[in-house]
């Protein structure tokens, strides 16, 4: 299976051009505020090497834009996104994939707020405005099992590829690798499997903890020989560590680590394909210079 490089952070990236970025919109300011930037910065990657790249629809959300805002936008936002991801790849000329961005529900790194009886009015308008432009569901930053199997569900009928990435509990050391749920990957893993996934990530989470989990994807995979092979994908952030205390990804812009640098991200990206990863990116944090850094090395050598 040959290997495939996605794109970098949109969000922090929108940040370090100077669009407009605040909390709570965060990276939904630009998609009405400074298009223009979304679209520059979805070619940069491009440009860099994606062959993937995701909707700038992470934070079109209640969570962010606000209930009512979301009510009377949210699908025309979603659109947008959608629709400026399309406009660069036309204007790159590459044959680039585009992922629809399917967020946290009701906020990053809280899978205690998640609430099955809410879900749906707020899942699709986030696909219904992106059906008709993107090429793969990617259901990412999920932290339980449940949130990503409800939003399966939801596309059950949908033959486009559905690809589900989860944020792993980094705050301190496990003995195994966990959800920020507290569920182990391997169970996460086990449940994707037999709902025809055709790929589970991990991102959103320190560089540190993700060749874990890509070897227990691996095992779990290798163990159920007679079922769907996924594939294995990581893009990690480039954050500072954090106390379980302070791990609340909705709080404010999170320091970047000076040490995550192009060529130090690279190493990581090595292992994690040695390991069995087939799909590497990055998340907050990582640039097209990164990106560009995967392509070359990972792509070519």
């Amino acid at each position: 299976m040959s290997l495939i490089i996605l794109d970098g952070g949109m969000g922090r990236e929108l940040h370090r051009r100077g669009a407009p970025f605040r909390q709570p919109e965060w990276s939904a300011l630009a998609l009405t505020e400074s298009p223009h930037i979304v679209t520059e910065t979805h070619l940069d990657f491009i440009h860099a090497g994606a062959e993937v790249i995701t909707t700038n629809a992470y934070a079109v959300v209640p969570f962010h834009i606000g209930k009512v805002r979301f009510q009377n936008e949210g699908e025309n936002l979603a659109q947008t996104a959608a629709q400026l991801a399309r406009d660069a790849v036309e204007q790159s000329g590459k044959n680039v994939q585009i992922a629809g961005s399917l967020p946290p529900l009701f906020g990053s790194y809280r899978p205690d707020l998640f609430d099955v009886n809410h879900a749906a009015e707020i899942a699709l308008p986030l696909i219904n405005g992106q059906k008709n432009i993107v090429d793969i569901w990617l259901a990412e930053t999920q932290s339980s099992i449940a949130e990503a199997m409800f939003v399966r569900h939801l596309l059950c009928d949908d033959e486009r590829e559905f690809w589900v990435s989860f944020t792993l509990e980094d705050t301190h050391p496990h003995t195994e690798p966990m959800l920020r749920s507290g569920e182990t990957v391997a169970d996460a893993v086990a449940a994707l499997m037999s709902e025809n996934v055709a790929a589970v990530l991990f991102n959103c989470s320190q560089p540190e903890v993700m060749a874990d989990a890509v070897g227990v994807a691996k095992k779990v995979m290798d163990t159920h020989s007679g079922s769907l092979k996924m594939k294995i994908g990581v893009y990690a952030n480039a954050f500072e560590p954090q106390t379980e205390q302070m791990n609340d990804a909705n709080d404010g812009l999170d320091a970047i680590r000076p040490d995550i640098t192009p060529e130090h991200y690279l190493q990581w990206a090595k292992i994690w394909c040695d390991l069995g990863a087939n799909i590497v990116g990055g998340c907050c944090g990582i640039t097209p210079e990164h990106i560009a850094q995967l392509q070359i090395a990972l792509k070519y050598d």
